[in-house]
């Protein structure tokens, strides 16, 4: 399904001028339409106009030019979802420099590793979270830190400044630089599912892409919209969910700090009244599991949603019937990438095949293909590779991993995929999650569906083991609340896979566990069931 369109056929299309600057821009459209005093933020019990985060924008911008920001140098930026996170993403790009979000759940080796690969000047952190930082500064005297707090939690060290100080005494008004839009503006490290996170270098035309093309075109986001992303701003998914699709289109974002726990989510939606949720399927899966979800019907108000969006993982079509019911909101499923941004094949409200991710964004070609980069037909298992505006340039001091995945204008996912014969694509498993029994391929994805459309079980993982040196599959399942796993509940499930599938594919042992591993962004680490599996 190849589409060459690089604009949405009900939007005018979208133009982008040479010198670019994506944060003055931003901010500049939602002034000049007059919605300088429409809520923007909703933070906690407080919220933030447009004018007032614009405000805080150039305030920040200016105090790390004070700081001796130059053209092009890194800001790494550790921050809980805030106004604060938001002025300093995009005063840093406003002012010329490249921001750098981190997760804000890491440990020191971590942000070590962070600081060393960015070589970043300047640092904007909080009193909590600079405990974890400080150890990879010990050797950089000449670093800056910006410290997100009241004025009395800012340690005695020289190299450190007030957040709130250095902003207030900062112009209201910046300049923005004069950068191209083939210009580095930020960068976004992949999960890493296994070894080091690599930086993915996005550009300043990047994010207006992913926003005309998915957020508009696609989702149809407009100023009447208000958003609410489990995923945080740190990871590609929830920048664009809970930032730059709502400040696109003039809607309010509703930015929550800690962990996304189920109830913390209900009561969020409850109390904000969102338009469009953003999760993952670990975390529908959890809702719906959860004691407040059975009875949200009659404690928490989810009727301000118009649809829900899912992403990160594929959402099985039993997830998404049981959603739907309970709750009466559809949910979107996609998939994107941190290399390319954002999502590239999606269902869309009312149409697609539940189980399936949908069909391509307009303005991105996706092609199914096998080892040797041949395009593959109708059923038929490949690598999906695909090709847009927004995708990454490099991956930041890794040239031989750049070459491998980004090969000309095309980007090589690592996701395996059918395509039906409607155009519909269906996700078979990472690459590397993808294994043989008695010479047959096995997709762990393929028998995750099944299992979870087993009245019993919330989420599941399926992965490989040895046994007598042959590989065999074993399931690690979550049971939903109030189940107990025994080997009596254990043949049910082998059974009921049996009736379903091939019978090499089903589990020859089931584990039952309490919770999966997982990243930060909600994402099952099967590399790590693997190795205990395999160990």
């Amino acid at each position: 399904m190849k589409n060459t369109s690089l604009s949405h056929p009900e939007l005018p299309p979208l133009q982008i001028p040479q010198s670019y600057n994506v944060a003055a821009d931003l901010l500049s459209r939602q002034l000049q339409a007059g919605r300088g005093d429409e809520i923007a933020v909703h933070a906690g019990d407080r919220t933030w106009t447009y004018r007032q985060i614009a405000e805080l924008v150039d305030r920040a911008g200016n105090a790390l030019l004070a700081l001796g920001l130059a053209p092009e140098q890194r800001v790494l930026i550790v921050l809980p979802d805030s106004p604060e996170l938001v002025a300093a993403y995009l005063g840093t790009m406003k002012a010329g420099g490249v921001a750098v979000p981190c997760n804000s759940f890491l440990g020191p080796a971590e942000y070590a590793y962070f600081l060393r690969e960015s070589r970043a000047p300047i640092v904007v952190t909080t009193a909590e979270l600079w405990p974890k930082v400080a150890p990879g500064l010990v050797d950089r005297p000449a670093a800056r830190i910006l410290i997100v707090g009241a004025a009395d939690e800012v340690p005695g060290d020289s190299r450190l400044l007030s957040w709130s100080r250095a902003t207030a005494a900062a112009a209201a008004e910046l300049q923005a630089a004069d950068t191209h839009r083939d210009e580095p503006a930020f960068w976004l490290w992949t999960s890493g599912s296994t070894g080091e996170p690599k930086a993915a270098v996005h550009l300043h035309q990047d994010w207006p892409w992913c926003c005309h093309l998915y957020a508009q075109g696609v989702l149809g986001l407009t100023a009447g919209d208000r958003t609410f992303s489990a995923s945080k701003l740190f990871h590609a998914y929830g920048l664009g969910n809970g930032l730059l699709f709502p400040f696109w289109v003039g809607a309010a974002t509703v930015l929550y700090p800690a962990r996304p726990t189920p109830q913390a989510l209900f009561e969020t939606i409850h109390r904000t009244r969102p338009t469009v949720f953003f999760g993952i399927p670990t975390l529908y899966a959890a809702m719906l599991g959860s004691p407040d979800g059975a009875k949200a019907d009659g404690i928490y108000d989810l009727s301000s949603l118009r649809f829900c969006v899912s992403a990160g993982e594929p959402l099985a079509g039993e997830l998404f019937r049981q959603w739907r019911a309970r709750y009466g909101t559809e949910i979107l499923d996609g998939i994107g990438s941190t290399e390319v941004l954002h999502i590239y094949i999606s269902r869309r409200l009312g149409m697609g095949k539940p189980g399936s991710t949908g069909t391509p964004v307009p303005g991105y070609d996706v092609r199914i293909v096998d080892e040797d980069g041949r395009p593959l037909g109708p059923g038929e298992v490949g690598d999906l590779v695909v090709r847009g505006p927004s995708t990454a340039i490099a991956y930041w001091n890794r040239r031989e991993q750049t070459k491998a995945k980004m090969r000309g204008e095309w980007f090589a996912s690592g996701d395996k995929y059918t395509q039906d014969e409607d155009g519909y694509f269906w996700y078979a498993g990472r690459t590397d999650d993808m294994f043989k029994v008695g010479g047959e391929w096995v997709s762990p994805i393929e028998l995750e569906y099944v299992l979870v459309e087993h009245e019993a079980v919330l989420e599941c993982a399926v992965v490989p083991y040895r046994d007598g040196g042959v590989l065999k599959p074993k399931a690690v399942v979550v049971l939903q609340w109030g189940r107990t796993g025994d080997e009596v509940l254990a043949e049910e499930l082998r059974a009921f896979v049996r009736e379903r599938t091939a019978h090499y594919k089903c589990p020859r042992r089931i584990e039952f566990v309490t919770e999966l591993p997982k990243t930060a962004a909600g994402k099952i680490q099967r590399f790590k069931l693997r190795d205990a599996a395999q160990g």
